[in-house]
């Protein structure tokens, strides 16, 4: 068996798994009105990332008008506090890229400053009063909903954190049920089935179908997500449903341009894990037209050339580019975890090292020669 065939059976290829959010941010702004309808100043804002923990205070200006930039891409409960108290609140709250979202409150209208006379000091009728209470219950109930979900999702995030899946799993179903329309819920669900599939392979069929279907809910629910297109993907292709993990990477690459080679790397590891070089070649060649520092990409493009390379007289012959897709490697990972391969397979093409970025001992290249 020839160098490059034995390298070119070490399979599978790693797929990466997506972050949510890719580092970039939001921000929240708003005007807060009194009890009496006028902006209010000085009255507390508390931002509370919901999603992972995070709390971001401000204060409204003399205008009430509030500004808190910078905040990481999630999910967000957004408070007014006078006095030190809650009066209203805005729940699941979803920002958006470099985008500021307006939140602003009318204690007045919410009934949350529970004002008991009008502007003039005239009593409130019963009406008034019943409106008024029927708010504030309605506030404590939704709070109170709020707080049963806000436990369940963390008691899963710190199961999921000791690798303790089934309470992940039973938590992130609890929090489902309380509220079908976060998709962080799902998220998280979905990832802890991934993680119990790998961890108790009897039950990897039917963890991986779990997790295809949360996917399929959070996709449903925020539809705009990268992350989950690509993390979906990876168990579909796990599935061995390799048509619809390329369709749902190709959504991913879509939504998310910048971070586009990494989608393309994953649909070519797909087509590698079963097989396909030929498709594989021209996705790993996508994802370095639209990286070219990204050295893994130049690596399995490499392979993927190799897998078409010839042997007469006992000389290779590979594909044009399958050289300098390992010289590129090298440049850019001259220590990474297939710079070896990468040599041997540039000896193999009778190829030399031509930069001078790897520096070889010198009793290295005298063996070589000998």
């Amino acid at each position: 068996m020839s160098i490059f065939r034995k390298f070119l059976l070490i399979l599978p290829v790693s797929l990466i798994f997506a972050v949510t959010g890719w580092g970039q941010t939001a921000a929240f702004e708003g005007i807060v009105k009194g009890p009496d309808g006028k902006p209010m100043q000085g009255a507390q804002i508390k931002i509370e990332r919901l999603d992972v923990k995070g709390n971001y205070p401000t204060k409204t200006d003399k205008k009430g008008h509030y500004f808190y930039g910078g905040l990481p891409l999630g999910t967000y409960k957004i408070s007014v506090l006078v006095d030190g108290k809650d009066r209203d609140f805005r729940n699941n709250v979803h920002t958006k890229v470099n985008d500021t979202e307006d939140v602003s409150f009318d204690l007045a209208a919410s009934g949350g400053g529970a004002p008991q006379a009008d502007e003039s000091g005239r009593a409130l009728t019963a009406e008034q009063k019943a409106a008024i209470e029927k708010a504030n219950k309605e506030q404590v109930a939704a709070m109170a909903k709020n707080k049963a979900l806000n436990d369940a999702f963390n008691a899963g995030k710190t199961a999921a954190g000791a690798n303790q899946w089934d309470g992940a799993i039973e938590s992130f179903t609890k929090a489902g049920e309380l509220d079908a329309t976060q998709h962080v819920v799902w998220g998280n669900l979905a990832d802890s089935y991934v993680s119990r599939s790998k961890a108790t392979p009897a039950g990897r069929e039917a963890d991986l179908g779990k997790a295809a279907e949360a996917y399929q809910k959070a996709i449903a629910i925020k539809a705009d997500d990268s992350a989950y297109h690509n993390n979906y993907a990876l168990v579909l292709a796990q599935q061995k449903k390799f048509d619809e993990a390329q369709t749902e990477l190709t959504k991913a690459a879509e939504i998310d341009p910048a971070n586009a080679g990494k989608f393309y790397f994953n649909l070519g590891a797909v087509y590698v894990n079963t097989g396909n070089s030929d498709p594989a070649a021209t996705a790993f060649k996508k994802a370095i037209d639209l990286d070219p520092n990204y050295a893994e990409a130049y690596y399995q493009y490499g392979l993927s050339l190799m897998g078409k390379a010839t042997i007469e007289n006992g000389k290779t012959t590979a594909p044009p580019g399958t050289s300098e897709a390992f010289q590129k490697y090298l440049e850019l990972a001259p220590n990474g975890p297939n710079a070896e391969t990468s040599k041997a397979m540039l000896a193999s093409m009778g190829a030399t090292v031509t930069t001078n970025f790897a520096q070889p001992k010198a009793p290295a290249q005298q063996k070589k020669k000998q």
